[in-house]
C-alpha cells in the first residue's frame, strides 16, 4: 500500500517464515511488513534477509526488480538517520526513490525529537508508536495510563507534519475484545491505523477503523450541506459544519474501502 494515510492494520509476519506469508497476504491486512527486526533472532537474520531479496526479486534496499511500496525503519531517534535512509534510497534511481518510509518512535530519545523526525524528508509518509520498547526504554507500564502522554505527542507530531500515525501491537493474541477496545480508543486519540502481529488480529482492527454506516451517512450529509452553503459555515443537524469539519468527513468517507 503507498498510500499510508488510508492503512488502517498492516500485518508484522516473520522474515524467517516464508511459509506463512501466502496466509498473512489472504487477510484483510492493508499491507504486509516482512519482519527482519525483533521476531528473527540473530543467528536467522542473514536467512531472512536473503529470503526477503529473492522474494522480491531485490538486492539490497532497492535495485532492478520489484520493491517495497514501503520501508520501515525502527527505533529512529533523529531526522538524520531517516534522511540517511532516504539518500540511500535515491541514490538507488527512480525505483529506490518510490519506496516510502515509515520511521518508529520506540524510545526516549526518540520521543524527544519526533517532530523534527516527522519532518525530516517528503519520503516520510508515516510514524509509528513503539511503545512496548519505549515503556522498557522510560522505566514506565506498557500500558494505557503510563503511556497517553507519550502515544499522544507522536500523534501530535504525525499531524504537524500530515503524516499518518500507526499504533503499537496489541500483544496478547488471544483478547479479541482488549484488542478492539484499545483501536477504539486509539483511533479516538487521532491514530489513523494500528499495527498487528497475528493474523486474528487483523479484523478487529479495520473494523474499528472503518467508519460505521452511521458515520457515512453523517459525513456524507456534512458534505451535501457544506456544498449547498458554496463553502460557507453553515449547521447540519444542530452542529456548526466549517472546512475543520469539512476535512474529518472527507477522512472518513476516503477510508470506506
Amino acid at each position: 500500500m503507498k498510500d499510508l494515510s488510508l492503512a488502517r492494520a498492516l500485518l508484522f509476519t516473520p522474515g524467517n517464515r516464508p511459509e506463512r506469508f501466502a496466509k498473512a497476504a489472504a487477510t484483510r491486512a492493508d499491507g504486509l511488513i516482512i519482519d527482519l527486526e525483533d521476531a528473527v533472532g540473530p543467528a536467522d537474520k542473514a536467512g531472512a534477509r536473503a529470503g526477503l531479496v529473492d522474494l522480491l526479486a531485490l538486492a539490497d534496499l532497492a535495485r532492478d526488480g520489484f520493491a517495497p511500496d514501503v520501508l520501515l525503519v525502527p527505533k529512529v531517534e533523529s531526522a538524520i538517520e531517516i534522511e540517511l535512509v532516504a539518500r540511500h534510497l535515491r541514490a538507488a534511481g527512480a525505483q529506490g526513490a518510490a519506496i516510502a518510509l515509515a520511521g518508529l518512535i520506540e524510545s526516549a530519545l526518540g520521543l524527544e525529537h519526533a517532530s523534527a523526525i516527522a519532518r525530516a524528508t517528503p519520503m516520510l509518509r508515516t510514524l509509528g508508536f513503539g511503545g512496548a520498547d519505549l515503556a522498557a526504554d522510560l522505566h514506565c507500564g506498557f500500558a494505557w495510563e503510563p503511556l497517553l502522554s507519550s502515544r499522544s505527542r507522536v500523534v501530535q507530531a504525525a499531524a504537524a507534519a500530515g503524516l499518518a500515525v500507526l499504533d503499537v501491537p496489541y500483544l496478547d493474541i488471544n483478547d479479541d475484545a482488549g484488542l478492539a477496545a484499545e483501536s477504539a480508543r486509539v483511533k479516538s486519540l487521532g491514530f489513523t491505523g494500528k499495527l498487528a502481529i497475528h493474523p486474528r488480529q487483523v479484523d478487529p482492527i479495520i473494523d474499528a477503523f472503518t467508519p460505521t454506516a452511521a458515520e457515512i451517512e453523517n459525513a456524507q450529509g456534512v458534505m451535501a450541506a457544506y456544498a449547498a452553503a458554496a463553502g460557507g459555515a453553515c449547521v447540519y443537524r444542530g452542529k456548526m459544519v466549517d472546512e475543520p469539519v469539512m476535512r474529518a468527513a472527507r477522512r472518513a468517507l476516503a477510508r470506506t474501502a
